[in-house]
């Protein structure tokens, strides 16, 4: 696996938008570097990345944060 991936990587990886992969970026979610003209995410912060949305997800099911809402199938 390569140390660095390029966001429409990320935006595969985590099946969302290049757009929304860069605006993690951008709002300093997902560290990233600007190699020239194109950003890198280390392969290790993307793992971080989802292992805190993990944890999150756990904290607001334990809290009962997604009792009103629908959990897309």
């Amino acid at each position: 696996m390569p140390r660095f991936v390029q966001i429409a990587d990320v935006a595969e990886t985590l099946n969302i938008s290049s757009r929304q992969a860069y605006n993690l970026v951008k709002s300093g979610e997902l560290p990233a570097i600007k190699v020239g003209n194109s950003w890198r995410v280390e392969t290790a912060e993307l793992e971080n990345y989802i292992q805190r949305a993990y944890a999150q997800t756990r904290q607001q099911v334990e809290s009962n944060a997604f009792a009103d809402d629908e959990i897309d199938a």
